[in-house]
């Protein structure tokens, strides 16, 4: 098991990812930043417990 962290998500892919949901890259690009912030931390808490995520 790494002992590393996560440190935000590929934008491109996630702009892409909304293009191809039908979103505007506007509003994903809006929105987008303050869900990452909140999954990044979630993901580092749930990594620092053990909980199995890699």
């Amino acid at each position: 098991m790494s002992s590393g962290v996560a440190l935000g998500w590929d934008m491109g892919a996630a702009l892409q990812l909304g293009a191809a949901l039908g979103l505007s890259p506007l509003i994903v690009a809006e929105l987008l930043p303050p869900i990452e912030a909140v999954m990044v931390r979630k993901i580092n808490e749930a990594m620092q417990a053990g909980s199995g995520l890699t």
